[in-house]
């Protein structure tokens, strides 16, 4: 079990946090523990932080196979006309065709809505039937408080002939954010190879039609408001959404995510990302409370019952590792529960599960309830234990029955 104690929250507003923003929060992905939090479940326009679960389901549809990065795809009227309108485009032409693969690019560096567009009509036919894809998945992985209409975050109300036969627009919370950026980074790492290229032309730099893709996230280490270990993930704007970024770095074997939606300008997204960025890495580090094959002081065994012996020694399965405050660590410790244990015992079975008992003041909370209990790691036998054969488990069922005797026999006098 996760021992924590009760009334836990994540903190709202440590020292020398005081953001600019509507909403945000901070998360760090391994275990989902929230660091930081600040009106994070206000359902707020998301702009192309949309793109995110287009990312998600394109990365998806690749690793079933349902589709492949050299697929060519055909530019649709609808595809056509957002490179001609809509916002940040690469000016995709009436059938011009391009890969996955390009789309893909297109979409995570540079945000062009008209390629993410064709991607969603790629993956299910229409824009529509992407919708109800991405409202799927987001039910699917706990994203409580959002809603899709488009598969860009451009404004449905500004679509035109395109506009999508459904209620309403995207909306998403920051910690909605969080939970999708996280599952990305989790399941997908491949993505942060992409989001990280600070520029990159569409159909080639030797094309006469060539269209210099910039990424939008002047956080990466190269470019204006640079910061170190920053490789992700998206950035949106539209009126009504301002300016909002969901961003993941990582230093020293720590990463986090965050998340800040509505800020004023271009320049205070990133300002007040740099601020959660830093507290985070300042104040927090990941340490191994228990470390794969390495036996746990009391925790060394686990009885066996109809064993050849009467013992398993026991091991973590692999490292539990969690995000600690700087100065906090010797208040976590690892807690095992076990498990009936009967022979025989395979080498590796799982015998019991090893959580983290905390004793402190720090204030801690998840991202969703599933997440607390996925921290735990499996304790596993170090070895076999064979069953033992008759003969040896008749006579230590006599062995036991004439000492649970004498020991009744002692306990009266």
């Amino acid at each position: 079990m996760l021992a924590l104690p009760s009334g836990n929250q994540a903190e709202a507003a440590p020292a020398g946090i005081n953001l600019e923003v509507k909403s945000a929060i901070m998360v760090e992905p391994t275990t989902g523990r929230i660091l930081y939090k600040m009106n994070e479940n206000e359902a707020l326009p998301p702009a192309s932080m949309t793109k995110m679960m287009t990312e998600l389901l394109t990365l998806e549809a690749v690793k079933s196979g349902k589709i492949s990065w050299d697929d060519k795809v055909k530019t649709s009227e609808y595809g056509h006309w957002m490179g001609r309108y809509g916002g940040s485009r690469v000016y995709l032409g009436l059938g011009e065709v391009r890969t996955v693969k390009e789309l893909y690019e297109a979409m995570a560096i540079y945000s062009a809505n008209d390629a993410t567009v064709m991607l969603a009509e790629h993956i299910s036919g229409t824009e529509e039937n992407f919708a109800k894809l991405m409202n799927q998945k987001a039910a699917e992985i706990g994203m409580d408080n959002s809603y899709f209409v488009t598969s860009t975050g451009y404004p449905a109300s500004g679509l035109k002939q395109f506009i999508p036969n459904a209620e309403g627009d995207n909306l998403m919370t920051a910690k909605d954010s969080a939970i999708l950026a996280r599952e990305i980074i989790m399941n997908h790492p491949e993505a942060l190879e992409i989001s990280s290229i600070p520029r990159k032309f569409f159909r080639g730099e030797d094309s006469p039609q060539k269209v210099r893709m910039d990424n939008w996230n002047f956080m990466l280490p190269s470019l204006v408001y640079g910061f170190e270990g920053v490789d992700g993930l998206k950035t949106g704007h539209t009126d009504a959404a301002k300016y909002c970024f969901t961003g993941t770095a990582e230093r020293n074997g720590m990463r986090i995510i965050t998340v800040v939606m509505g800020a004023e300008t271009e320049a205070k997204r990133f300002a007040e990302t740099k601020k959660l960025m830093t507290h985070g890495f300042n104040n927090y580090k990941m340490q191994t409370i228990a470390t794969q094959g390495k036996e746990i002081e009391g925790f060394e065994t686990v009885e066996v019952r109809k064993g050849k012996e009467l013992e398993a020694r026991a091991i973590p399965e692999r490292n539990l590792v969690v995000p600690v405050r700087i100065d906090d660590e010797a208040n976590y410790k690892p807690v095992v529960t076990t498990q009936e244990v009967i022979a025989p015992v395979k080498k590796g079975q799982s015998i019991g599960k090893i959580g983290v008992e905390y004793s402190g003041e720090d204030l801690q909370e998840y991202l969703r309830p599933t997440d607390q209990e996925q921290v735990m790691v499996q304790l596993v036998a170090k070895e076999e234990v064979e069953k033992g054969g008759m003969v040896r488990l008749f006579f230590r069922a006599i062995k036991s029955f004439v000492v649970g005797i004498f020991d009744s026999i002692t306990g009266m006098f």
